[in-house]
């Protein structure tokens, strides 16, 4: 599977879906990237971190990820194994923290992916491809350079392999 391409189950949540729903402050002291993982989304569903398997994909509405700018948040679901996250629009500085780190957030409509949909993801096409309802759905066309360092992990493996004046 090319590193562009991702399948996985759909975990979907609502609009507005907050850090610290995403991971609550009580938790963001820790140094222990597992841990933080497997808090993920406990004030929602204290049960979720049970249900998720790598490769799974978080889905949700409009304004994903607002609220601070703490970057655990997209650290704790890069880090419990999720592949991408997809939702009707990000906070911004959550959107840039997750490409930063390396974890794919793409702008789509979702309303038509439901829980436990399977999913598969082309980050190079720009589609998702709703295999449960055999729908293919488009995503905002993401810039190279973002699919790049995507592709290499996050910002800071793209700038070791090719240095600070890399252009995609």
């Amino acid at each position: 599977m090319s590193d562009l391409l991702l399948k996985g189950k759909a975990h979907k949540f609502g609009d507005d879906i907050n850090t610290d729903y995403i991971i609550a402050g009580k938790y963001t002291k820790t140094l222990n990237l597992n841990d933080l993982a497997a808090h993920l989304f406990e004030d929602i569903d204290p049960e979720f971190s049970k249900k998720l398997k790598r490769g799974d994909m978080v889905v949700a509405g409009k304004n994903f990820g607002c609220g601070s700018s703490r970057e655990q948040a997209p650290i704790a679901i890069k880090e419990s194994g999720v592949s991408a996250v997809l939702a009707k629009s990000f906070a911004r500085i959550f959107f840039r923290n997750a490409i930063n780190i390396g974890l794919p957030a793409l702008v789509c409509d979702t309303d038509e992916i439901d829980d436990g949909d399977e999913l598969e993801v082309d980050l190079e096409s720009g589609f998702v491809l709703n295999i449960s309802k055999e729908i293919k759905i488009p995503t905002e066309k993401m810039p190279d350079i973002m699919k790049a360092i995507l592709k290499e992990g996050g910002l800071v493996p793209y700038l070791k392999k090719y240095g600070d004046f890399a252009a995609g």
